[in-house]
């Protein structure tokens, strides 16, 4: 195994997309995040103001072939969905269909109950903020034998709610900050009372389709992805194998799309540059509170908004950004507050964080990521 892995590593050395025989920043650190041992990397700076859109790619698609990573691939985006789905809520507000303070037992009535959870006291904002203090469920897929057994079960959202309501709250509603997709789960249903209407189709009226975002899909139950794309890699422990996970069912509120790096770069330059909410609507998501735990690790001096986090840039100022890991993909996008400027790289393998997670192979692939986008949006 460990030969194989040496292998990889000097496969990843070829380059797709470099400038002649000096890789330029942008290049450098696509490739320092595949040194690391990630199978797949392509990453995308979009300036409007200038007119630049640049992307770069390293290694393989699948670690069986020679195809090498396309910088227009299909990748999972995770939690950037959550990014949408605070916007659609957003857009509901500005319409004067719900309120931020409006409670989740007014529109999900009975479904937030149990071992000290009432949803009668936990707002829209808290949900979206991650500050409802509803437990995270561990993952169900924490071993390769777990993807095998689930990767095609389809989980309805009531079913995740109600894992999470087995839990006491972590802290009492607005008395802390932790990380919780299940307050998105609950957020794209509240979506559905208010509209009638499937949360993710009001995603695709919303945004994708008056932005044209061509390339950005909701899977729903289809496991794999659209072509080009590259295999998805997880390493469930600490110096374990790579194993494909690229199939696989997993598309609620909370994590819910598929697309490629122009498209999420020009959702979020829009987003920030004021084309998708009103500035009232605008200022509440850049609205912050700080962050905690191993998040606050990740991105130091980070806060959270309303389906956005707020990260000082080292060139300073800050960015606004969100990442999503999804089983075999990881994404980060990054915008300038202005949304002039845009970074986005998503890597096609995940690697495991371990117990000692400043120390772990994981930890040292965000922050790898965490430098490239500071780096372009810091490029003079």
């Amino acid at each position: 195994m460990r030969s194989m892995m040496v292998a990889v590593v000097l496969v990843l050395a070829l380059v797709v997309g470099g400038c002649g025989d000096e890789p330029d920043a942008l290049q450098r650190d696509v490739d320092a995040i595949a040194a690391l041992g990630t199978t797949g990397v392509q990453a995308r700076f979009v300036d409007a103001a200038t007119g630049a859109d640049r992307s770069r790619a390293t290694g393989r698609t699948d670690t069986n072939a020679a195809e090498q990573v396309s910088t227009e691939g299909y990748f999972r985006i995770g939690s950037l969905t959550k990014t949408m789905v605070a916007t659609v809520v957003l857009q509901l507000v500005g319409e004067g269909r719900l309120t931020l303070d409006d409670t989740v037992q007014q529109w999900i009535p009975d479904v937030v109950h149990g071992n000290g959870n009432d949803g009668s006291v936990i707002t829209v904002r808290q949900l979206l903020q991650h500050t409802s203090g509803i437990h995270e469920s561990p993952p169900e897929m924490t071993t390769a034998d777990d993807y095998y057994r689930l990767r095609y079960q389809v989980r309805d959202p009531r079913e995740t709610v109600a894992s999470a309501m087995r839990h006491a709250p972590d802290f009492a509603p607005g008395a802390g900050w932790s990380y919780s997709n299940t307050g998105y789960v609950l957020s794209g249903m509240i979506i559905e009372q208010v509209t009638d209407r499937p949360w993710h189709d009001e995603v695709r009226t919303r945004i994708l389709e008056p932005l044209g975002l061509r390339d950005t899909h909701w899977p729903g139950t289809t496991p794999t992805l659209p072509t080009p794309h590259a295999h998805g890699y997880q390493q469930f422990e600490a110096d374990g194998p790579l194993i494909d996970v690229t199939e696989l069912v997993d598309a609620d509120a909370s994590v819910g799309h598929i697309s490629t790096t122009a498209d999420v770069g020009a959702f979020y330059r829009n987003l920030l540059g004021g084309k998708l909410l009103r500035p009232e609507e605008l200022a509440q998501m850049r609205t912050t509170v700080p962050v905690d735990g191993v998040t606050g690790m990740v991105w130091p001096g980070a806060s959270y908004g309303l389906g956005l986090f707020s990260v000082p840039l080292t060139c300073g100022g800050t960015y606004w950004m969100h990442n999503g890991g999804q089983t075999g993909f990881l994404t980060n996008a990054g915008v300038t507050d202005d949304g002039s400027r845009s970074a986005v790289v998503s890597l096609s393998a995940t690697l495991a964080v371990g117990e000692d997670v400043a120390r772990s192979r994981g930890f040292a692939q965000l922050r790898a990521v965490n430098e490239l986008v500071d780096h372009a949006l810091c490029e003079k």
